[in-house]
């Protein structure tokens, strides 16, 4: 059943015009949703009105801190007349959210997991579809400039392998969800960007360690082109760690996702000796990167680096890789009729 906007909040989309800052607001205050709050406050492109959340006192404290306003949910941020909301709630409340913010004309951007399952993310997806407002889904490691400096060094490659390693502390903020859908998400989402295709066949191996969900996530995939990929992540680690390796025909590429440093391995030679060096890598907080993308789209009408259908296809592929759920078979179908066994399998309980 579609989600019913609150009433007198529909208007037509009028996007702002080029000597205008984008009018928006943010849902959800806590640690992601503050640093969205924060980053928006410092663009030139934007004008942050408000912040939103059921917790009065935080929501307070952050709107004194920026110098805007705050309100209690997101209904009554769409009363201020905003163009654009950014999404940052738990992700059980990301559907009915998204739903009323594209109801009232504004373009939204949604945390990752864009829903709680399939099938509510092809929803949000049909509805920005139709009312024409932008709809980016904040895969944010994408904007990572040394995940975009591994992009640029093996583009026009003939790909053969991925191995990404996601692995730290169990975060205490952490309850409801496991490192599937909280960590590998992420990497999934890169493979697919990386490869530049979609994922075929997933072997999930998971584990329940310390944690009521999965803690431990050993992950293999071959996509559609033929790249064989692997995600090792878990809350077992004492330490962050977050390395791609991209294994090509012609070199062999290592990022480090955290201190931001690439170096690539070529000019392979019968003695066994290669050669190696250190790629430039930008300066840049990935967090303002997405939020500059995001803002463009809402100005221009053009896609966004993370679209919805993207978000999905993620979000699928990470679903089935959960206990419990059939392991996908084939490469995603946006416009599938029925659910699958993944798509009932939520990521939330």
């Amino acid at each position: 059943m579609a989600h019913t906007a609150a009433p007198g909040t529909e208007r037509a989309r009028v996007r702002p015009k080029d000597d205008q800052p984008v009018r928006i607001g943010v849902t959800g205050i806590g640690i992601m949703g503050s640093n969205h709050a924060r980053v928006l406050s410092q663009l030139p492109g934007a004008e942050l009105v408000a912040v939103a959340d059921p917790d009065q006192e935080q929501a307070q404290r952050v709107a004194n801190f920026l110098g805007c306003q705050a309100v209690g949910d997101h209904r009554a941020l769409l009363d201020l007349g905003l163009d654009a909301v950014v999404v940052a709630a738990p992700t059980h409340l990301h559907h009915p959210i998204a739903l009323d913010v594209i109801a009232a004309g504004c373009s939204v951007l949604v945390e990752k997991p864009v829903a709680s399952t399939v099938a509510e993310g092809r929803e949000i997806v049909a509805a920005a579809r139709e009312k024409g407002v932008t709809l980016m889904v904040g895969h944010v490691e994408r904007f990572n400039p040394a995940v975009r400096a591994v992009k640029e060094a093996i583009r026009d490659e003939n790909l053969l392998s991925i191995a990404i390693t996601r692995v730290g502390p169990f975060p205490p903020r952490m309850s409801n969800v496991g490192v599937v859908i909280d960590l590998a998400v992420h990497d999934i989402d890169l493979i697919r960007w990386f490869t530049g295709s979609d994922i075929l066949e997933v072997q999930p191996q998971t584990s329940a360690a310390i944690a009521e969900r999965e803690d431990i996530a050993l992950l293999q995939f071959r996509t559609t082109s033929g790249v064989l990929a692997h995600i090792n992540t878990n809350w077992l680690t004492p330490f962050k760690a977050r390395t791609v390796h991209v294994a090509t025909r012609k070199k062999y590429v290592i990022g480090d996702l955290l201190t931001r440093q690439v170096t690539e391995h070529f000019d392979y030679r019968p003695d066994g000796s290669y050669s190696t060096r250190h790629l430039p890598v930008a300066y840049a907080e990935p967090l303002r990167a997405e939020l500059e993308n995001f803002l463009s789209a809402v100005r221009t009408g053009r896609a966004p680096e993370v679209t919805g259908e993207e978000g999905v296809s993620s979000l699928e592929i990470a679903i089935s890789c959960l206990p419990g759920s059939a392991p996908a078979k084939t490469a995603p179908s946006e416009t599938a009729p029925a659910e699958t066994a993944a798509e009932k399998r939520r990521a939330l309980g």
